[in-house]
């Protein structure tokens, strides 16, 4: 299981929301390249990006960022979600070196756009999936849906989707724990790779998520708690190796 540190992009900065709240924004660094670089230092093997900005607009906002990004650490594999709404995003993302796409609010609105993506695309698709009380959050989680997370991820079980990154709204950001028993549901109904994401804190929730991640959870996202110090990214990669060992 990859422990995966996040930076949210908002106006160019790193920013963590609490569940989603624009408003509700704690600036971390104003240099994306030099916040990349640290957790690179730090053995992390892929990085999550989202535009925060992007999401509620629809469109990229924050692709300078990434790009800037991927130059400086070409080797270390990015996944950016954030306002990805058709084919020439994609296209421009990975042409810059992205190694993935998330596909959030697009996936329930537009399924076929999600199909058509992942034929031209193999291998680059991952679908988000945020929910509140296990619906599909969509429009940057400034709506619920009708959708229930478990239904729209076994939708994409035979399209060629690499994964699902599945956030729990009501987790993100407020460092309480990861909502682990609807994460392993997702991952075992759904049928595809699951990753964690909202409220891993501290290296219990890594322990947690490593020793039930044979059930499909490939990976944890991790955020406010990396920034504030609640959770040291080395440390918790090299545990979850250790668990993934033993299993």
């Amino acid at each position: 299981m990859l422990v995966i540190p996040a930076i949210d992009l908002k106006d160019g900065q790193c920013v963590r929301l609490r569940q989603g709240d624009m408003e509700d924004s704690t600036v971390f660094s104003d240099d994306p390249v030099a916040t990349a670089e640290r957790w690179a230092e730090a053995t992390a093997r892929r990085l999550h990006m989202v535009d925060l900005n992007g999401a509620f607009a629809g469109k990229p906002k924050n692709a300078d960022a990434v790009r800037a990004i991927t130059r400086a650490l070409p080797s270390l594999p990015v996944q950016i979600g954030g306002g990805i709404r058709d084919c020439a995003t994609i296209e421009s993302y990975l042409n810059a070196g992205v190694s993935y796409v998330i596909i959030g609010t697009a996936a329930v609105k537009d399924p076929d756009f999600v199909r058509e993506a992942c034929e031209r695309f193999p291998g680059h698709i991952i679908v988000g999936i945020d929910a509140k009380a296990g619906f599909v959050a969509t429009d940057g989680w400034a709506e619920t849906s009708t959708v229930l997370a478990v239904d729209l991820a076994r939708d994409f079980r035979d399209a060629g989707v690499e994964a699902i990154v599945y956030t729990d709204i009501e987790r993100d950001g407020m460092m309480q724990g990861v909502n682990v028993s609807a994460t392993v549901n997702l991952a075992k109904e759904g049928g595809l790779p699951v990753i964690a994401s909202g409220g891993v804190t501290n290296i219990e929730d890594i322990r947690v998520l490593s020793e039930v991640a044979h059930n499909g959870i490939v990976g944890a996202i991790t955020g406010r708690a990396i920034y504030e110090g609640t959770l040291d990214v080395a440390q918790a990669q090299a545990l979850a190796d250790q668990v993934s060992a033993m299993q």
